[in-house]
């Protein structure tokens, strides 16, 4: 598989402080994007320390297969699914440490939304509300569910749009890097063709507009770099209340 892809990360319009963090590790076809929460330092903190634990991890096991994990293989999932939900638990673990250990970090932690391409197909694993979107044959579907409590109110009462939108509580996220010493960590295993387009991104992007402005965009531009451009562009012009930041991955013809 042939990939392009592009990234960007913008403060918003009216935070003073970036607490996202990106990462796009072409040479592995791995691709990260966090967003911190805990307070302005700890925050920065947590989603930076996500993506370095991550992306270390795997350029670890990649020089040396034969290196030990810091979690045990699960059973039921493949090698390359093992080595993405490893490196999101042994950052959760880190951040979590941290936090218990410095009382500035108390309370920090951090949403996260990864896409690993393999010659065998793709993984997308998250834990929070950091989402990931695929955009296919002219549609889009957002593969992630949210860790919200909002979406958990969704799923058990389900509430009318009026309701949604006047939920009071929509930034409360269930479940986070850092808020445990464990974390479950949800992966979806996409079956990726030349054509599609990836999206990873934040909810300064996803809270601000909707998919079907993001499906326009990536539809009627052609370069990836100039969409991720105009995505960001548009969620500031519609507030940009929150950092905003997002990947766009492109699969290419071989």
């Amino acid at each position: 598989m042939k990939l392009r892809a592009a990234g960007l990360s913008h403060v918003g319009m009216k935070r003073t402080h970036n607490e996202d963090a990106l990462c796009l590790l072409s040479e592995y076809s791995l691709y990260i994007v966090a967003d911190g929460m805990g307070g302005h330092s700890s925050g920065e903190v947590a989603s930076r320390m996500a993506v370095e634990t991550i992306s270390n991890f795997f350029k670890m096991t990649t020089r040396d297969e034969e290196s030990t994990w810091p979690f045990k293989e699960e059973k039921n999932l493949r090698y390359d699914e093992n080595r993405l939900v490893a490196g999101i638990k042994w950052s959760n673990r880190r951040i979590y440490e941290a936090a218990s250990r410095e009382p500035k970090y108390k309370g920090m932690g951090t949403t996260i939304v990864t896409a690993f391409f393999t010659q065998g197909g793709a993984y997308l694993g998250h834990v929070g509300d950091s989402r990931g979107y695929r955009i296919r044959d002219g549609r889009i579907e957002q593969i992630t569910e949210d860790h919200s409590l909002l979406n958990d109110y969704i799923k058990a009462n389900k509430l009318t749009p009026e309701e949604i939108e006047n939920f009071p509580h929509k930034n409360v996220i269930v479940r986070a890097l850092g808020m445990k010493e464990l974390v479950q960590v949800d992966v979806n295993r996409l079956d990726p063709r030349p054509g599609d387009y990836y999206l990873l991104c934040s909810d300064g992007l996803s809270g601000m507009i909707t998919d079907e402005t993001i499906l326009e965009v990536v539809s009627s531009t052609k370069d990836v770099k100039t969409a991720c451009k105009i995505m960001v562009d548009k969620a500031n012009e519609a507030g940009g209340t929150d950092n905003v930041t997002l990947s766009l991955i492109e699969l290419l013809e071989d």
